[in-house]
């Protein structure tokens, strides 16, 4: 059963703010369902993804596993995409609601694990978390914490490590053809 997020196909909301509070993105998905790894979000192609300064609307469907207690939020994305996997390091996600809607809230550290189309797997926006550790004070567990995460799931994602295995595309297939909100 999901960790607090509703029942499945419950509309949730999705608000990642920067370290200190600051406003980062927001959008809106579905719950699909929960397995061995977390809590899994759908995200239609035709989602509104916003941010002070940017908004974009997505073009293929999207899943977000949603793990309680890890320090990264991995996105992977359907077909047509310049990557097949996303990994924000980020706070460990936890849920509260706004209304009668769940809410998913992280704060993003900047890092970020990346799969692209042709397979390579890569870190990103190491030079932000540099800064940022600085400029934003982070404190020297939170730094720990994501640089640690970073590496375990650099090297889970190269080897094609569950969740990271092609599992997500059985999750994939429940967001095909859903309309966003």
């Amino acid at each position: 059963m999901p960790t607090g997020a509703g029942s499945p196909g419950s509309p949730i909301r999705v608000v990642i703010t920067k370290w200190g509070g600051g406003a980062h993105w927001e959008f809106d998905g579905l719950l699909l369902g929960s397995d061995e790894h977390g809590d899994w979000l759908g995200f239609p192609a035709g989602t509104r993804h916003a941010r002070p300064g940017a908004a974009y609307v997505s073009e293929v469907d999207s899943v977000t596993l949603v793990s309680p207690s890890a320090w990264s939020l991995p996105t992977f994305y359907g077909p047509g995409n310049w990557c097949t996997l996303y990994v924000d390091i980020a706070s460990p996600p936890r849920w509260d609601r706004e209304g009668e809607v769940p809410v998913l809230r992280s704060v993003d550290l900047d890092l970020d694990v990346i799969r692209g189309d042709t397979g390579r797997v890569w870190v990103d926006d190491e030079d932000e978390f540099a800064a940022h550790r600085v400029d934003l004070d982070y404190p020297a567990g939170v730094v720990a914490a994501a640089l640690d995460s970073c590496e375990r799931v650099r090297r889970a994602v190269a080897a094609a490590s569950p969740p990271y295995d092609g599992s997500a595309g059985a999750w994939l297939e429940r967001v095909r053809g859903l309309s966003p909100r």
